[in-house]
């Protein structure tokens, strides 16, 4: 370690000595099988990864038919409006699943049951975009290949183009869907079983311990412009950017660049997030890069510098990212476009 933060004290120092160890454990568990993909059951959804009051409309209806689970059903609903009722495209797709309105003629339906169906209200939309899935996945039933994978290929390109190439279609807007798609399912569904480690966590650890006791700049970015400080989501943006893998610029879009491990499964390089409200993780303010024995790296504030603190000393933990290079590339277009956080 080249640099320490001022004042780290001596127990916080030797603390330093063994995260070379820590980060060590993560290729050994890397390769130990402690991972496995869940199965086509039932699939749940990760603690927090669905704001709180669309859980049950997600668990419920994204159970409607065998192509569709609650995490599918999910990253589409994430990706087509990021959780918003009243999301308005400029090609006129309306509500928190972005229906047409010429589709949502056909394909709507009175979800809750008040005698209306309603574009702008979750209770219709969400229950109408797992009856709209599931009907394209009757209608390219027939059709070889992964029974999901063709009914996001027929969302995408209608179902005729999948019938008629056998499966997914050689579009690329297509196969990119489907595979971002696919890719965020990891990310809101409860894992079954431990989740896999990250290869690139080690890399991403060295980079932050390299920055330990730099100044905190809201918006910072580590630039040469920002005189080389950062934020929380600047820092952990710019970590693992540094072993290859783009990350969104704003915590509460980081969040979703993976699974979920549980707090008692966390490992180094796992990114550690704190909300406002623990039901919704759209609140995330803070996120910090995990490093063994319950600390991070951070930076805090302003006024503080980016140091190692326990993540109890942050009273709002609401979860945990695993990074993967996929989940990463899978986040929708535009995310990011927030606030720094």
């Amino acid at each position: 370690m080249r640099r320490l933060w001022v004042g780290v004290g001596a127990g916080v120092a030797a603390f330093l000595g063994i995260v070379g160890l820590l980060v060590v454990g993560v290729y050994v568990a890397a390769g130990s099988g402690l991972g496995g993909g869940a199965g086509r059951g039932m699939v749940g959804l990760a603690q927090g990864a669905v704001p709180a009051q669309y859980q049950d409309l997600v668990a419920k209806w994204g159970n409607l038919c065998p192509a569709l689970n609650p995490a599918v059903l999910a990253a589409q609903l994430y990706t087509e409006s990021n959780w918003d009722p009243a999301a308005l495209s400029p090609a006129s797709a309306q509500g928190i699943a972005q229906f047409i309105p010429g589709t949502w003629a056909t394909e709507g339906i009175d979800g809750n049951g008040d005698g209306r169906r309603d574009v702008w209200d979750p209770r219709d939309a969400i229950p109408s975009a797992a009856s709209y899935d599931c009907k394209l996945a009757r209608d390219v039933k027939g059709v070889s290949g992964d029974i999901t994978d063709n009914m996001l290929a027929a969302y995408n390109a209608g179902p005729y183009s999948v019938i008629q190439a056998s499966g997914i279609p050689a579009y690329s807007e297509t196969r990119d869907y489907v595979k971002s798609i696919r890719s965020l399912e990891k990310s809101f569904a409860r894992p079954v079983g431990r989740v896999a480690p990250s290869q690139q966590a080690a890399g991403a650890i060295y980079y932050a311990q390299e920055k330990l006791g730099t100044p905190y700049l809201w918006g910072g970015d580590g630039t040469k412009e920002d005189g080389g400080r950062f934020d929380c989501s600047g820092l952990t943006k710019a970590a693992y950017a540094s072993v290859g893998i783009e990350l969104p610029r704003v915590a509460n879009d980081q969040w979703n660049a993976g699974p979920h491990p549980k707090r008692d499964e966390l490992l180094p390089g796992d990114l550690v997030f704190f909300a406002h409200d623990l039901k919704d993780p759209r609140s995330i303010h803070h996120v910090g890069l995990y490093v063994g024995g319950g600390y991070m790296i951070h930076a805090p504030r302003t006024g503080a510098v980016i140091r190692f603190e326990k993540i109890d000393a942050q009273p709002d933990y609401i979860g945990a990212t695993r990074v993967t290079a996929d989940g990463a590339r899978a986040l929708p277009v535009g995310t990011g476009s927030r606030r720094p956080a």
